[in-house]
């Protein structure tokens, strides 16, 4: 599975941004698609999930009531809807994706981030 994010950039706090993540290949596979960050000097940190057979999403408390996941299953597109930005979301937002083998285990590929920059 390949995954490439796109749609980040320079917002000013209190603005909006809506980032996608395309993925590839293996896709009828994927279990589940995440979006994790990770800010400088900070460990990467999970910001929202989603399961592909239930729908069922996650959100951390910090981002809580602010940002959306969702995925067009169709187009294997999973986006990220985040509003009312903070200068803290600046981060690096990376897509991942837990994809089931053969074997039966669950492996992880990510993409290759795309960085989100709020200004004060």
């Amino acid at each position: 599975v390949q995954l490439v994010e796109s749609g980040g950039g320079l917002v000013q706090a209190g603005g909006s941004l809506r980032l996608s993540c395309a993925a590839s290949g293996s896709t009828f596979s994927i279990k589940a698609m995440a979006w994790h960050r990770q800010a400088p000097g900070k460990q990467r940190e999970l910001v929202a999930s989603i399961f592909t057979e239930s729908g069922r999403t996650n959100y951390a408390d910090s981002i809580q009531g602010r940002f959306t996941i969702s995925r067009d299953n169709a187009k294997n597109i999973l986006n990220l809807q985040m509003n009312s930005l903070k200068p803290d979301d600046t981060a690096v937002y990376y897509c991942n994706a837990g994809v089931s083998s053969s074997e039966g285990n669950i492996n992880v590929y990510w993409g290759q981030g795309t960085l989100v920059t709020v200004s004060s």
